[in-house]
């Protein structure tokens, strides 16, 4: 399924999107609070499927949190149009973090229409401090990760 896509990294986990009528702002386009609300959709359901939920979250008292995001929007999306959004994860600059790299593909012409990325920081839900990943988040995460990803979305 979609074999034909040129993704910016391979294995993409994915998510097909159509915006609604919610989703389109007085300009007529999808409105960019609607592209990261879309981010964080796959986030947690890429990170679900790996086999670390809020649930588990809560459990291990960790959790990824956004420590920065940065989104580059390229091309305007309209009412009806169909999309696919997909996510990778990356390694970070030090044992707290990783990256999530996110691309939203049109399909009517491939093109991209957004780029995004996140730094992730684990931290400690009961103090909010940053705490090294769990060995559950490291048996979990580091196996999905893909090389390459830069600083940049």
């Amino acid at each position: 399924m979609h074999a034909d896509i040129a993704w910016d990294h391979p294995n993409p986990f994915t998510l097909p999107l159509v915006p609604g009528a919610d989703d389109i702002d007085g300009l007529g386009h999808t409105n960019n609070a609607v592209y990261v609300r879309w981010c964080e959709q796959i986030g947690w359901a890429h990170s679900a499927v790996l086999g670390l939920n809020l649930d588990d979250y809560r459990r291990l008292d960790r959790g990824m949190a956004i420590r920065h995001g940065a989104y580059d929007y390229i091309l305007p999306t309209a009412l009806g149009e169909q999309l696919l959004l997909g996510t990778w994860l990356m390694a970070g600059d030090s044992p707290l973090t990783m990256r999530r790299r996110f691309q939203l593909l049109r399909l009517s012409d491939g093109k991209t229409v957004l780029r995004g990325q996140w730094e992730l920081v684990c931290i400690e839900l009961s103090s909010g401090r940053a705490k090294r990943m769990p060995p559950e988040f490291c048996d979990v995460y580091l196996p999905a990760m893909v090389a390459g990803g830069g600083s940049k979305p």
